[in-house]
């Protein structure tokens, strides 16, 4: 290979294939960035754009050895990455380390390093009343604006963002993207994202690809959204008027008018309770109630303690208060905890979800009480569902993120589950895989199956959610009514100074 110094970056058929499959992700991939431009790379979840990122970075081969080969490649001199999960971005434990690492590796006097790391937390609008404190305490959406500001204080040439926005509310979204334009004028911005809104008139190119990783146009915004909407639609790709073409479908339509009235009884009833980590109290919830065949989505800002909720109903985190599951009392304070019969939770992070080495595995690992055919079968069903690759034989951590949240969800519909916590499902997912598993989520609901769901999607809260909780500085509002999908008003406990909370 011939890694030279140009400020372009190209690339000449691009071979590339993970170990143990049989197809090449890439066959003869050829692909170039001029300096300064700034490209969104679009195509359907699973279809090899974070691993072309890497490859364009030379993370792929030079720090993630596998099989690849090019006749030419040009790499930056300068370059950050934003990577899709940011747990694997930090070196550090503490916020104000982070920072000050990459401070240290530019040779920044330590006199200098405090009000560089203060401007850098409030480009991303991430604020601490503590800067020393431990990453592992953030949510996945302050992570996530953690990363991009260790990555803007580089000040690199070429900046890679995988999925930059993709945990973070719609009001952090909006700050991310008008802090990473500030930012790059003069860079050079390879993009691969989902929630394309804000960039789509800011880009300078995209580059569309199918399922195969195979480039089916490469044109300005405008050209592509306007002359290839039928590729779009094929592969299920995000774009601006995806979500109101899906809702004039007959298949949402006909699932609407298919929504009945289940058999109603409490699932999960939560009274004076509160939800903790460490001595930090975190969930304060006077009274929420969810019922058979409810969807409820748990909505707030990132930090504000959604996560902590359902880790907390999982007996995951300390808990405090009256927290009944299916009419029978969670015993609290005990040494051995009580895990709620029934309960199934679907993590943030998906990788904390996986035991085993293998797609098929992780499938099959819960399903000790089928026969092994009947448990083979299920596990090919839920492959074919969640659009995962059909050998099983791939290790999750080999997936896409889109994938390996597609497999974290297929892996919580057990046999035994009744209520089911997914927490932000759909992120890092393209349009067709979003809406399977939005639609197989509402077949649950209607058999039976109680939904609470995090999300910082409002398509999804406005049409699928039958109620909703908002979670605002660690106290859990209910909502009463829900019209037209929307909801009208929130009712529940505050927070006061001598008691924690009030009616």
């Amino acid at each position: 290979m011939n890694y030279s110094n140009l400020h372009a970056i190209n690339l000449t058929n691009l071979r590339l294939k993970f170990p143990g499959e049989d197809s090449l992700i890439f066959k003869d991939l050829s692909f170039s960035v001029q300096p300064g431009e700034k490209v969104l790379m679009l195509g359907p979840s699973g279809c090899g754009k974070s691993t072309l990122l890497q490859v364009l970075s030379g993370i792929v081969p030079n720090s993630i050895e596998l099989p690849m080969k090019a006749d030419k490649i040009n790499l930056p001199d300068s370059w950050g990455f934003v990577f899709q999960d940011p747990d694997t971005q930090f070196c550090m434990s503490y916020v104000d380390e982070e920072l000050a690492f990459v401070l240290e590796n530019l040779n920044v006097p330590r006199s200098d390093m405090a009000p560089l790391i203060e401007e850098a937390l409030k480009r991303v609008d991430l604020h601490l009343e503590n800067l020393h404190t431990p990453i592992l305490e953030l949510s996945q959406g302050m992570k996530q604006r953690l990363a991009l500001a260790s990555v803007l204080l580089l000040k690199p040439d070429v900046l890679f963002l995988d999925e930059p926005s993709a945990l973070l509310d719609p009001e952090g979204t909006e700050q991310i993207w008008s802090s990473i334009k500030q930012a790059t004028a003069d860079k050079t911005v390879i993009i691969v994202e989902h929630k394309i809104d804000l960039i789509a008139d800011w880009v300078d190119r995209v580059v569309l690809f199918n399922d195969h990783g195979i480039i089916l146009a490469d044109d300005s915004p405008s050209t592509i959204f306007k002359h290839y909407q039928e590729e779009l639609k094929r592969y299920g790709i995000w774009y601006p008027s995806v979500w109101d073409e899906y809702k004039e479908s007959e298949s949402f339509k006909s699932m609407m008018h298919e929504r009945e009235q289940v058999s109603s009884f409490e699932k999960i009833l939560l009274n004076d309770f509160h939800g903790f980590r460490g001595t930090a109290p975190k969930i304060f919830a006077k009274k929420a109630v969810a019922k058979t065949g409810d969807w409820i989505a748990i909505t707030g800002e990132n930090g504000s303690g959604k996560s902590t909720l359902l880790l907390s109903l999982m007996q995951l985190l300390r808990t405090e208060g009256i927290y009944k599951v299916n009419g029978e009392r969670v015993i609290q304070k005990k040494r051995k905890k009580q895990l709620p019969k029934g309960l199934s939770l679907v993590f943030q992070n998906p990788e904390l979800q996986f035991v085993t080495n293998s797609i098929a595995e992780e499938l099959t690992v819960s399903l000790h009480k089928m026969g092994k055919p009947q448990a083979v079968n299920y596990a090919a069903d839920l492959m074919q569902l969640f659009n995962l690759p059909n050998s099983g034989t791939r290790h999750p951590y080999q997936l896409s993120t889109g994938q390996k949240r597609r497999l974290s969800v297929a892996t919580a519909l057990t046999p035994q589950t009744d209520i089911l916590l997914l927490d932000e499902p759909t992120f890092g997912q393209d349009a067709r895989n979003t809406f399977a598993i939005l639609e197989k989520l509402e077949q649950l609901r209607v058999q039976g199956i109680t939904i609470l769901m995090v999300t910082h999607d409002m398509e999804i809260v406005k049409n699928f959610a039958t109620s909703v909780w908002t979670v605002a500085d660690g106290v859990l509002y209910t909502n009463n009514e829900m019209v037209g999908g929307v909801f009208e008003c929130l009712h529940g406990s505050h927070l006061d100074e001598k008691h924690g909370y009030s009616k």
